[in-house]
């Protein structure tokens, strides 16, 4: 059962706060603080909703599915700030997985399976888990011959470390995404409701309405939340109908194995040379260790000019490109594509792969969509379009092209670099804002976690780890 726990809100963030802000819209002088006014009738239902805004609430949930944050609460609601517990260094839950949890969970949010369909779903589990465990300890090996052999400066300790890390990433595409984790998820009132009018899945419905009773229990009355969530069922109730689904006709769709992640430029036809020559070069500084392009007006020019590509990626990475909040996207879409990383291509598990894709997809006829869709692999490939400005783009590749991002979302953001490379040209200004900090600077803007890689050497190769 999702465990959803209110654990920090604001001093005042009740009804004197929005009364307060919506009071100094519209009078001349300032308000006073503690003086409400009729937030249900003269605000909520008018629309005027940013009063709602200036007051935000923290939960941490727990023992949510990694499927229903990806698929869920990360998918489309840009306005929110979390901190997810990664399945880079937190591997050992996959170790020792507690299938009674996973059967719980399962059985909580799809009550209508019956034993054989539960025991379908739990087998599918226990397919991948097997894989992933069976081959960690030859990962971890092949690992430390990849750090060596990419990373002449990479030490021992550094070595001894990040091994299993790298093994415990790469390998994880074989696991089901409805492993349990957990996050800390920060959101203003305006968003929470937004979120449970138009959750969809059995797990969103759950946590929304959670979030809607811990606030409420705090303001049962000042803030009038009980007549504001009949306003709320109501639209709720109107937009039921409205299912969404990635997976229509995934059944359908050739399983295959991908080597690699892609991302392309589109529109093709559009002349990116000229697009782009006016594109301001913000000076290394401006973006590490803080990044200033959305904040300085000296490149407010870069926030109007768009690039637009579509990738195809797999469900774990993802995950990782859903932390970028300045980039839109497109509905994902299941292409039937296996993504099968290097270490896990060394211990010889393309045949697996195969398989594992394939029954993924049987499930489709044999379980809900939506329980089917909690299950997917880590590996599955989505395609999808994304659009960002220049500054959103520069922000997202100057963290994606450094050697410690995951490897497959290295090779995403390389792909895009490639591709503006040979549409705008080599000589083309972006190319001079994309690169990481090392490139621009000479140093390792990671500290600590410097990768190990020969810093003199050209940084844009293809890589293992």
């Amino acid at each position: 059962m999702i465990k959803v726990e209110l654990i920090n809100h604001g001093a005042i963030n009740d009804a004197k706060l929005i009364s307060f802000s919506a009071k100094g819209c519209y009078q001349p002088e300032k308000p006073i603080m503690g003086e409400t006014m009729d937030i249900v009738g003269k605000l909520f239902k008018t629309g005027h909703h940013t009063t709602f805004q200036h007051g935000y609430f923290t939960f941490w949930i727990e023992d949510i599915a990694i499927s229903d944050v990806t698929f869920g609460l990360h998918l489309v609601n840009p306005f929110y700030n979390t901190s997810q517990r990664s399945g880079r260094f937190c591997g050992k839950m996959f170790q020792n997985p507690d299938y009674e949890e996973i059967s719980s969970y399962i059985k909580t949010y799809w009550p209508e399976l019956d034993e054989e369909q539960l025991t379908l779903a739990i087998h599918f589990v226990r397919d991948g888990i097997v894989i992933y465990q069976k081959n960690l300890s030859k990962a971890v090996d092949f690992a430390k011959e990849l750090i060596r052999e990419e990373r002449p400066f990479a030490s021992e300790k550094y070595i001894d470390q990040n091994a299993p890390k790298f093994a415990q990433e790469q390998l994880r595409v074989f696991i089901p995404t409805i492993f349990p984790t957990a996050l800390t998820y920060t959101a203003n009132l305006s968003a929470i409701i937004a979120m449970h009018c138009s959750s969809w899945s059995p797990a969103l419905i759950d946590i929304s309405r959670k979030m809607m009773d811990a606030v409420i229990s705090l303001y049962p009355e000042t803030l009038e939340l009980k007549k504001i969530l009949e306003i709320v069922n109501e639209v709720k109730h109107s937009s039921k109908n409205l299912k969404w689904l990635p997976a229509e006709d995934i059944f359908h769709l050739t399983s295959a194995i991908r080597y690699n992640p892609s991302a392309i430029l589109s529109p093709k036809d559009k002349d990116y040379s000229s697009k782009f020559r006016d594109a301001i070069i913000p000076p290394p500084e401006f973006m590490h260790p803080i990044d200033l392009l959305h904040f300085h007006p000296a490149f407010m020019e870069n926030s109007v000019s768009r690039l637009e590509s579509v990738v195809n990626i797999s469900v774990a990475t993802m995950g990782q490109d859903q932390r970028h909040r300045m980039i839109s996207r497109g509905k994902p879409r299941f292409t039937g594509e296996f993504y099968l990383p290097p270490i896990p291509r060394m211990c010889g598990l393309t045949g697996e792969a195969i398989a594992l894709i394939t029954a993924w997809k049987c499930l489709f006829k044999q379980l809900p969509k939506s329980l089917a869709l909690a299950l997917v692999p880590y590996g599955a490939m989505v395609s999808y379009k994304k659009s960002g400005s220049l500054n959103a783009v520069a922000h997202e590749l100057n963290k994606r092209l450094c050697w410690t991002a995951q490897e497959e979302i290295y090779h995403s953001a390389l792909n895009l670099r490639k591709e503006i490379s040979e549409k705008c040209g080599a000589d083309s200004p972006l190319l001079a804002i994309f690169p990481p900090s090392c490139v621009r600077t000479g140093k390792c803007g990671e500290g600590d976690r410097y990768c190990g890689r020969d810093m003199k050497k050209d940084c844009f190769i293809e890589r293992k780890i």
